[in-house]
C-alpha cells in the first residue's frame, strides 16, 4: 500500500558526482588544511543518470533486499533546529523505531545532522556519492562509543542505520537519491579520508559503474522517514550498505531549501 493517497510517479534524469579512482587515497579536510595540502584531493566524475521514482511501489524496498526503505513515522518534535529537543524527543523516538522495525535489541544514537542552505548553522546537502562509513570505521564506532562493552558487542551482528527525515514538505530541491544494493559490488566503493582537527574519520566514495540502479521517493513529507544502510556485519546475503547522494531536482528548479535531518545509530541484533 502506498504511503502517499495520490501517486503520482516522476522519474527523471540528473548528475550525480561520482569520484575517479586515483593513485592517492580521497582526503578531504572539514577545516583548514596545513599549508599547501588541498582541501579535497578527490578527482570528481559527474554523470548523467536515470533515477527512477520509487513512489507507489514503497513496499518493494528493504534494508536486507536494497539497503534502504521508507517507513511511515510521524514525530513529536517541534522544533528539529534546536539540539536539546532532539536529543530529548527525536532520540528515543529513532530507537523506538529502530528496534521495533529491524528487531533491535540495542540502538546507540551517536550524532544527528540538520540540513538547510539557508539556514546558518545547518549544513548543505552533500553532492558526493557516498556512503557515511567503510568497513574499518564502522566497528571503529562502537568503540568510540561503547568503550568498554565494543569487544563483546562487536562478537555479534551489529550494524550503522542513517535515519533520514524531512523537517518540511514536500522535498522538491535536493531529494535523496539512493542506489540499490543488489546492482553494485564492495569493489565500486573508495576508502576516503575525513579530516577534523582531533579526529581522521573514513568514509565511502563511489567509482561510476554502468550497472548501479538509482532510485528516489518522490514529494517526501516530515511524517516519512528513510532508513539507508551504512554498515551490517553480516555476511550472509543480504544487503550490507547502500550509497546515496542529494541532486539537483531537474523537475523543481525553484523549490524552496530542502531541510532534513539525519540521525545516525548503532544497531545491535
Amino acid at each position: 500500500m502506498s504511503l502517499v493517497a495520490e501517486v503520482v510517479s516522476k522519474p527523471l534524469t540528473a548528475t550525480l558526482h561520482y569520484l575517479k579512482r586515483g593513485a592517492e587515497k580521497p582526503v578531504r579536510y572539514v577545516f583548514d588544511p596545513p599549508a599547501g595540502v588541498p582541501q579535497w584531493n578527490g578527482i570528481d566524475d559527474p554523470r548523467r543518470i536515470a533515477i527512477e521514482d520509487a513512489r507507489g511501489r514503497e513496499d518493494a524496498f528493504s534494508l536486507d533486499r536494497n539497503g534502504f526503505q521508507l517507513v511511515h513515522a510521524a514525530s513529536k518534535v517541534r522544533d528539529f533546529y534546536t539540539p536539546e529537543e532532539v536529543e530529548r524527543v527525536y532520540y528515543p523516538e529513532v530507537e523506538s523505531l529502530l528496534r521495533d522495525t529491524l528487531g533491535a535489541r540495542k540502538v546507540q544514537i551517536f550524532d544527528h545532522t540538520v540540513r538547510n542552505v539557508a539556514r546558518a548553522g545547518a549544513r548543505e546537502p552533500s553532492r558526493r556519492v557516498h556512503n557515511d562509513h567503510t568497513v574499518n570505521s564502522a566497528p571503529r564506532r562502537v568503540r568510540d562509543h561503547l568503550g568498554a562493552d565494543a569487544d563483546e558487542l562487536l562478537k555479534g551482528r551489529f550494524g550503522i542505520v542513517n535515519v533520514w527525515r524531512p523537517i518540511r514538505g514536500p522535498v522538491q530541491d535536493s531529494p535523496l537519491a539512493l542506489c540499490d544494493a543488489r546492482t553494485f559490488t564492495d569493489a565500486d566503493l573508495i576508502a576516503s579520508d575525513l579530516v577534523y582537527p582531533h579526529v581522521r574519520g573514513e568514509t565511502s566514495s563511489v567509482e561510476y559503474k554502468p550497472g548501479h540502479r538509482w532510485y528516489y521517493f518522490s514529494d517526501m513529507q516530515p511524517d516519512e522517514a528513510l532508513l539507508i544502510r551504512v554498515h551490517d556485519s553480516a555476511d550472509d546475503g543480504r544487503a550490507r550498505l547502500s550509497f546515496h547522494t542529494s541532486f539537483d531536482n531537474p523537475l523543481a528548479p525553484d523549490a524552496p531549501p530542502r531541510e532534513s535531518i539525519e540521525v545516525r545509530a548503532l544497531v545491535f541484533y
